[in-house]
Order: C-alpha cells, then sequence, then structure tokens
C-alpha cells in the first residue's frame, strides 16, 4: 500500500505508526505496572503479567500491519521445527541490525510465550519505560568487570544469584529467554578487532546463556537458534521503517539442550563452564556454515542471471 510513496514519507508513515501503536499499549501497560506494583500478591501479579504479556503480543501484532505495508519484498523464511507458547525457552539470533528484534518478534509471536530481554540494571530508572520493563518482568542484570572482582572478591558468584532469582519469575508463567550471544551488532571493524574464527559472526559470550541454563535449564524445553540473513545488504532503521532492503532470509531452529548442561553454576564450575562453551561455540559454527551457504547460494543466482 505505501510502497509507491516516496521514501522520506515512508519512513515519517511508519515512524508515526509506530510511535502511535507505541503510545496507545504503553497506557494500559503503564496502568498495569502500577497495580501491580501497588498490590504485590502472587496470584494478582501473575494475572497482571499474563495481561501484560497479552498487551505486548497485540504491540507486535499491530506493528506487523505497517511492517508488512512498507516492505517491498516477502521474508523468506525456514521454521524447521514445532514450537508452542506453553513451552519455555532459550532464544538466541545473530544481531546486525535493529531490524533483527522486529523481525525476530513477527516470527516468533504468538508462537513462543513472550520475550524476555536481558537489561542493564541502570536501565530500570529510565522514566516510565524502566517501569514497564519492570512490569514486563525483564530482568535485571547488575554485571561485575573481572577487575572489580579483582577488588572486591565477595562478588563472586553475585551474578549466579541474581540471574536464578530473575529467572525464578518465569517458573509458573512460560517465557521465552532472548539472548543475542554476540553481545553487540555485527560489523566488518568489529569483526576484525576480534580476531573472529567464524566468517559471518562475531565470538559468542556464553556467560549469560551459561548462568540461565544454570538457574533453569530443567525447565527449558529447547533452544530457538535464529539465523538472519539480509541478501540486499544489513538494513539500517531507516531502511526497515521505509522497507527499503526488505529481502531477508531467516532459518528458526529449535535445538535441544544437552542433559549435562541443565544445571551447574557457571561462575564456579570450570567443567560446566567449558561444556557450555564448547557446546555454544559449536552451534556458533553451524550457524557460520549456514550464512556461507546462504551467501553462495545467492553468488549463484546472482551470476546465473541475465
Amino acid at each position: 500500500m505505501l510502497r509507491s510513496l516516496p521514501r522520506t514519507l515512508r519512513v515519517a508513515i511508519s515512524m508515526t505508526l509506530l510511535s502511535c501503536n507505541t503510545a496507545l499499549h504503553c497506557l494500559p501497560i503503564f496502568c498495569l505496572a502500577l497495580a501491580k506494583l501497588v498490590l504485590p500478591l502472587p496470584a494478582w501479579r501473575g494475572f497482571c503479567s499474563r495481561l501484560l504479556n497479552a498487551m505486548t503480543s497485540s504491540w507486535i501484532t499491530v506493528n506487523g500491519f505497517w511492517i508488512g505495508m512498507v516492505r517491498k519484498n516477502p521474508w523468506d523464511v525456514d521454521i524447521r521445527n514445532e514450537l508452542s507458547p506453553d513451552n519455555w525457552y532459550l532464544v538466541t539470533c545473530n544481531h546486525q541490525s535493529w531490524a533483527d528484534i522486529f523481525i525476530s518478534q513477527q516470527l516468533l509471536n504468538r508462537r513462543v510465550p513472550q520475550m524476555k530481554f536481558f537489561l542493564k540494571q541502570e536501565l530500570i530508572w529510565v522514566p516510565v519505560i524502566g517501569l514497564v520493563w519492570w512490569a514486563l518482568d525483564f530482568p535485571f542484570m547488575k554485571r561485575y568487570s573481572k577487575q572489580y572482582l579483582k577488588k572486591h572478591p565477595e562478588k563472586r558468584g553475585k551474578d549466579f544469584e541474581t540471574t536464578r532469582r530473575a529467572c525464578a519469575k518465569f517458573r509458573h508463567l512460560p517465557a521465552a529467554i532472548f539472548n543475542f550471544m554476540e553481545g553487540t551488532r555485527f560489523t566488518p571493524d568489529k569483526h576484525q578487532r576480534q580476531s573472529s574464527p567464524y566468517r559471518h559472526l562475531l565470538k559468542p559470550r556464553p556467560g549469560g546463556t551459561g548462568y540461565v541454563l544454570g538457574a533453569m535449564g530443567e525447565q527449558l524445553k529447547a533452544l530457538v537458534d535464529i539465523t538472519i540473513y539480509y541478501p540486499e545488504g544489513v538494513p539500517g532503521f531507516r531502511d526497515f521503517l521505509s522497507g527499503d532492503k526488505s529481502s531477508v532470509k531467516v532459518v528458526i531452529d529449535s535445538r535441544p539442550l544437552p542433559q549435562h548442561l541443565r544445571s551447574g553454576d557457571y561462575g564456579s564450575d570450570p567443567v560446566f563452564r567449558a561444556a557450555v562453551q564448547k557446546w555454544i561455540n559449536e552451534i556458533w559454527q553451524e550457524k557460520d556454515e549456514l550464512l556461507e551457504s546462504l551467501i553462495e547460494k545467492r553468488r549463484r543466482r546472482m551470476n546465473k542471471a541475465p
């Protein structure tokens, strides 16, 4: 509907629709957040959490309408395993663009429970939205650097304890715990500085995943592994709003969790830590090979084109 309009106008319309959608959903979410805060009864909080998840799902659904109206090409999606909103999942994705979050939300909406993102503890003080994130049960984490831990060894193990308490909120209501294992968006400069062993990925940071596995591995059904490839190049936020560079290939694979990784203390158990790192590195190697195969297929098609 909007694809024939000039790019600047498409960006303005998409931004307006996104802002209006967010504002309309933010008001009831904010009211529910206050209700959840004022009356801290477990049954009441559980009821509010279900309503909040429904509001989040509605926000994602409405976003899907304007995304569909501006994008020039349909998404090519391969979902290789059955998923369920009634199970608990750990979710990861290679990270290249802000578009990754919108795409992941659209494709997993109502297929898995609402996704929960780990946030820095300082973000809870962001006016209004910090309360919304708290109400949505997004875990707030305080991480300590190696230098800080050398000076304050008594803080060792606090990461795991914080993760355990955060994950305890999810034991009675299914959740999909989302973690960009690369920790930051891929760029050629970051790739070079890291001396990454992968052709199309940054090195994964297994700490967050290790702590979640240790805290609630027995409850998790599987790892939902999302691989996103942008054949026309990685879109910036304005590209995504305008529908430019909208060709996307997405592969969603559900991987079983090895039994020996379903419990352990990532911070203090070197055997468990090494096992988690080995498992994640193997997944990252397969993801890198998948991306290479998708790039090679496109290269062959382009060479055959007249």
